[in-house]
């Protein structure tokens, strides 16, 4: 691509690229997210390709990011019609492009089924695990080639930064963020414009901004999907960023374990700055900057800020006192401005749109959409976009589709690691920062992991604190003694050997974490211990008082045992015992040894008649 010269030729490429874009000529999209790839999404899409050229077709192929509905992969939709085509295996293919491409018939096997109807749903907007979401920043996902800079332009791409450097000041940019009401998507949920104007009066030059991908909750992928998605709607609220705050250098943080967020980036950053979108002179003006790639080691604790800042200047990760502000003495001591790679992501919408709008979606402290992964007891996992404010009984029930074979809701975690377990009565809830904060938990990266009636929340917490004891950098006493320690109570209480007044003093501790920790690891790891506690006390009295495991979870303190009135003698659990613990006649109740009994609880899952029994 040619050189860009200015805003109004941004405009003019922009819209040369529309016109040569016909929307209703046919189109197949496929999803090549991380998630779709491991169901074998490539070698569909390149039998998509040899079966049109076999059939001599005039249709694209167009692979791009992650849709959301990570569940129903590979998903391929057919346009202009938008057919939804979910699960889609190579030998689907030849029926895909004859029938359905060709000549526009509908393969029901391949649509989306409602399990609670059985009716097939045709368009993707019409499936449940859609109809609720407002996709502004994810939603171009699929319809944009990532490696393609022209498919960004054609949807409206740099627009925001070419609006902004011809009729906006880098204060005036700054003034919009603030009246927009964006926090920041990566944790926190600090105010952007505050921070940004922090970082412009703050004296020392350079000044950077970076945008974090180093995403490191367990089941959260919202920032790599992002990156392999839609790389240039974060190099674009960068720029604009940079622009405003009077940034010359910036760096994307993405861990080493994203190779095609990597690639994407890559790709991304050499495209703008050959079209004159970033490097020097950006659209013929006298603002310059530049972006640079970072990869990560992969540890939790650089998603921390100083931290961060210390790996990419190649020194261990490891957090610095914060009574110095990022603002004013970040990178190499110097003011910087580190956001979340999806906060950045929804800097260009407020730009286009206008700050009235954006604060017009959302709460009244929290503006906007947010991205979350849906994991765990669930049965619509993926990722989904929604308005702040949204509840967490829709987003269970009305998105996730409910708790996989009819079991019962037990609780949900979001925040991450640092975040807590929300329960059934507050369901209601609707999910922005303060209300997350409130119950006990927050909002963090984005991750939402639903847990069900046969989850000990006990052995959650414990799974949290082993997770933070391993990350723990290390370098502050209350963090990496008073996260072990806690560790090591809680693994007390599932073997049996809780005692009174471990509660307690795992209350006590958690002051003590909270209040002496360096930095937000430590200071936030308390609360999965918290939550479970104030949420799930039964729970905890229990495993110490009646050495039993409600939730038949923890080894030490369950026996397995088959119901004879409701045993068949199908002989399966016996099959699929490890350690031959199950013995008995074909039709005719079963028996187990608890004595070679492992508790792995593969019985439980073979058997089809409930028989047995977790006490």
């Amino acid at each position: 691509m040619k050189k860009i010269s200015n805003p109004q030729a941004l405009r003019q490429l922009q819209e040369t690229l529309k016109k040569d874009f016909d929307p209703n000529k046919k189109l197949v999209t496929i999803c090549a997210g991380t998630g779709c790839r491991g169901y074998g999404c490539i070698k569909v899409k390149e039998e998509l390709e040899t079966e049109i050229k076999k059939q001599g077709l005039d249709v694209e192929v167009r692979a791009t990011g992650c849709f959301g509905f990570c569940e129903k992969g590979p998903l391929v939709v057919i346009h202009p019609e938008k057919i939804f085509y979910q699960q889609v295996k190579e030998k689907d293919v030849a029926d895909i492009v004859s029938k359905t491409v060709a000549s526009g018939e509908v393969l029901e096997k391949l649509l989306y089924r409602d399990p609670d109807t059985q009716q097939t749903v045709l368009k993707e907007e019409e499936v449940p695990f859609y109809k609720k979401q407002l996709r502004l920043v994810f939603g171009q996902n699929g319809m944009i080639d990532p490696t393609r800079i022209e498919d960004y332009l054609i949807i409206g791409g740099y627009s925001a930064l070419a609006k902004t450097l011809s009729e906006f000041t880098p204060e005036g940019v700054i003034s919009e963020v603030k009246k927009a009401g964006l926090r920041g998507r990566g944790g926190g949920g600090f105010a952007a414009g505050v921070k940004w104007e922090g970082s412009r009066r703050a004296h020392g030059e350079p000044k950077y901004v970076i945008a974090n991908g180093d995403e490191g909750d367990p089941g959260a992928y919202m920032d790599r999907s992002l990156m392999e998605g839609n790389p240039h709607s974060i190099l674009e609220g960068m720029i604009i960023g940079a622009y405003a705050i009077g940034a010359s250098e910036g760096y994307i943080y993405v861990r080493n374990e994203y190779p095609l967020a990597v690639l994407h980036l890559t790709m991304a950053i050499a495209a703008a700055k050959e079209a004159g979108l970033l490097g020097k002179n950006i659209l013929g003006t006298d603002f310059s900057f530049d972006i640079h790639i970072n990869k990560g080691g992969g540890a939790f604790v650089c998603g921390e800020s100083s931290a961060l800042f210390a790996s990419i200047e190649g020194r261990a990760g490891e957090p610095r006192a914060k009574y110095i502000h990022a603002v004013e003495k970040g990178l190499w001591d110097k003011p910087t401005v580190l956001n979340n790679v999806e906060t950045w992501a929804n800097v260009p919408l407020i730009i286009t749109r206008g700050a009235d709008w954006y604060a017009s979606i959302g709460t009244e402290g929290s503006k906007g959409t947010k991205i979350f992964s849906l994991v765990g007891k669930i049965n619509n996992t993926g990722l989904i976009e929604v308005p702040m404010g949204m509840t967490l009984r829709e987003i269970i029930y009305d998105m996730g589709g409910g708790i996989p074979n009819g079991r019962k809701f037990k609780a949900v975690q979001t925040g991450g690691p640092s975040g807590g377990c929300i329960p059934e009565s507050l369901l209601d809830l609707p999910v922005d920062f303060d209300k997350l904060y409130e119950v006990g938990s927050m909002m963090g990266s984005g991750g939402m992991i639903v847990m069900d009636d046969k989850s000990c929340m006990v052995d959650v917490a414990k799974y949290f604190l082993a997770f933070l004891q391993e990350e723990s950098c290390g370098k502050c006493v209350p963090c990496r003694e008073g996260v072990r320690r806690m560790r090591e109570i809680l693994e007390d209480i599932c073997a049996g050997k809780g005692k009174e007044g471990d509660v307690e003093l795992l209350e006590h501790l958690s002051t003590g974490v909270a209040d002496g920790s360096l930095c937000a690891l430590g200071g936030s790891a308390p609360n999965p211990v918290l939550s479970t506690i104030k949420y799930f006390r039964q729970e905890y009295d229990a495993h110490i008082r009646e050495h039993r495991c409600p939730a038949g979870v923890c080894k030490a303190l369950i026996t397995y045992s088959i119901d004879p009135e409701k045993c068949t003698g199908c002989t399966l659990c016996s099959r699929v015992c490890p350690v031959q613990a199950i013995t008995g006649e074909k039709k005719q109740a079963h028996t187990i040894n608890n004595d070679l009994c492992t508790r792995c609880g593969a019985c439980i899952e073979s058997c089809k008649f409930d028989a047995i029994l977790v006490k």
